[in-house]
């Protein structure tokens, strides 16, 4: 089997060495074009295009698919199934034809719930109490084809976007291994279609989300800090000082404070007052500084520790 892979980010390059560990033969990689980075904005390569050097991959960068010269340098590869996992472009009817087997799409969420940009944060943001990976036959919808095979994890309250992001790239690899492995023997995989009720869209991230409203639950700040976690990093004013938020604990306390008042600190956290319950700050940062624990911040504010 001839396989063309497609993706960018790090969450990818495990789908990619699952690629080749299946015994099939990866003829190409496509991924974005290098994108400046770092302070110096530098031109970087992606993780993925990294990792196909790395392997002597062919490596392709087209800015767009949607012209007749990408589509003829995809089809001089002859793939028989080309492999999506967060490449960031999207396919055409004409481009997902291409291959013999079509398309496979490796998404990080239980379709239909979070099709889109920012499942994994999405998921957490929304209190959900578990996420997974699908692997998806593709359509010209976005992440509407049907399901292959698909796993499955319990999402706690010590995850962050970050950790979730790893375990889920994990399962990605392992899904994928298992349908690769699967069709070389010769199997067909069975395609479920996906339901019309409970289609919710995780849209793109934006930077203005990550700032904490005090008046809204407790427990809604909880889930954006975690959520959040490493980009944007929630923030949010303690005591007139402006901080980013990396980890911090809703507490089930009755107040009759005003939203983002300091009514206590100790060496596990500073608490605020929210709309409902209590937010524990544990780790934060100041602005120019790094994250630090809430004992570290209240030594540098020791009037906090007076706080009623």
């Amino acid at each position: 089997m001839r396989i063309v892979f497609a993706g960018t980010p790090e969450f990818s390059v495990p789908c990619l060495e699952a690629c080749r560990a299946s015994g099939a033969e990866v003829v190409a990689v496509y991924t974005q074009p290098d994108r400046p980075a770092g302070r110096g904005r530098k031109l970087t390569p992606s993780p993925v295009k990294q990792a196909a050097l790395a392997a002597n991959i062919p490596v392709e960068q087209p800015e767009s698919l949607k012209t007749v010269e990408a589509r003829n340098t995809l089809e001089a590869y002859r793939p028989d199934l080309m492999v999506v996992v967060a490449y960031g472009l999207i396919l055409s009817r004409k481009v997902l034809a291409i291959p013999r087997l079509g398309c496979w799409n490796v998404h990080a969420s239980l379709l239909p719930r979070w099709r889109g940009a920012a499942p994994i944060q999405r998921a957490i943001l929304a209190g959900d109490a578990e996420s997974g990976v699908d692997l998806m036959q593709m359509e010209a919808g976005l992440d509407t084809g049907p399901v292959l095979l698909e796993r499955r994890t319990v999402i706690t309250r010590e995850d962050t976007g970050g950790t979730l992001h790893d375990r889920l790239s994990v399962l990605g690899a392992d899904v994928l291994a298992e349908g690769l492995r699967r069709t070389l023997a010769g199997e067909m995989l069975h395609a479920t279609t996906q339901s019309d009720d409970g289609v919710v869209y995780a849209h793109k991230l934006e930077k203005t989300e990550a700032r904490l409203d005090f008046s809204k639950p407790a427990i809604a700040l909880e889930h954006q800090v975690r959520a959040f976690d490493p980009w944007p990093v929630a923030e949010g004013d303690i005591a007139g000082e402006n901080v980013r938020i990396w980890a911090a604990r809703a507490i089930d306390q009755s107040h009759d404070a005003t939203p983002g008042q300091v009514i206590g600190a100790q060496r596990d956290g500073i608490d605020i007052a929210c709309g409902e319950g209590v937010l524990r700050v544990a780790a934060l940062q100041r602005a120019g500084g790094k994250r630090i624990s809430a004992v570290d911040y209240l030594n540098a504010r020791p009037e906090l520790r007076q706080a009623r």
